[in-house]
């Protein structure tokens, strides 16, 4: 979806009037592990203008980034080729916008909870001036919106209860068999399923794996027990879909020791 306008704000265009705003990310749809490309246009050369994004999580929570950029002698901004000159990053980042997004309300992080019914909705603004304090009153004069996938079409989802074992295993379109992957997070505890969901669109098999705080299992985790993860592993080998040669593990914090106790 795109925008444009006037910088006057209006969406007619008269004799002698400004040369329109047009505001383009592309692709408008895409996974969440893919670049967009940010393009803005019809603005007055050598200007400051701020660009603007910002998504809203599952559970209500804003999370916002902004950047100052130049336009060029045409008036156009590119953030592949522009430079940012300051707001929360400097330097040319075409995804500085999506990876500088920070929460309203301090300490939440953005998460995907839910990989296969919803995207992230990422609204992009640009104001024709440095905004160095947003608030209500500034409106912007053009904006767009972008959709990011954790999951892509084909992309099977199956609850896995197997043993003791808990989590979801996300199957890729296609006969397989894929390379498997047990995927595992942090001592937040729970189910965490976007990265699996993301490697199984890109042609691996991925068992997100819970090992505290989830449905029947233990809510804390004071001991490791390593049987869990190795039953784990047997469950995903077990699947005709995942190839029968081992299985690779990623995992960042607690998960990425308990990867390294796995592989010894």
């Amino acid at each position: 979806m795109m925008i444009i306008s006037d910088i006057s704000g209006s969406l007619c265009r008269c004799s002698g009037s400004p040369e329109m705003i047009g505001l383009a990310a592309t692709p408008e749809v895409s996974l969440a592990d893919e670049p967009v490309r940010i393009r803005a246009w019809g603005l007055p050369p050598q200007t400051a203008i701020t660009l603007r994004a910002w998504v809203r999580d599952e559970k209500g929570d804003i999370f916002h980034s902004r950047a100052f950029y130049q336009t060029d002698t045409e008036g156009k901004v590119d953030l592949e080729q522009s430079e940012a000159t300051g707001g929360d990053f400097r330097g040319i980042y075409p995804m500085g916008l999506f990876w500088a997004l920070k929460p309203t309300t301090p300490y939440r992080r953005l998460i995907k909870w839910d990989v296969m019914g919803s995207p992230f909705l990422v609204h992009l603004e640009l104001y024709p001036s440095v905004l160095l304090v947003p608030s209500e009153d500034h409106l912007p004069a053009v904006t767009t919106v972008v959709e990011r996938w954790y999951v892509a079409p084909g992309v099977q989802r199956l609850q896995v209860r197997d043993g003791r074992v808990r989590g979801a295993l996300f199957i890729p379109p296609g006969q397989g068999p894929f390379p498997g992957v047990i995927d595992m997070f942090c001592m937040i505890g729970g189910l965490l399923e976007f990265r699996s969901s993301l490697l199984a669109s890109r042609g691996f098999a991925s068992l997100a794996l819970a090992y505290f705080a989830y449905e029947d299992l233990p809510k804390f985790m004071p001991i490791v027990d390593l049987t869990y993860f190795e039953k784990a592993a047997q469950f995903l080998l077990r699947n005709p879909k995942v190839s029968g040669d081992g299985v690779g593990v990623v995992g960042v914090c607690k998960g990425a020791e308990i990867a390294l106790c796995m592989a010894s």
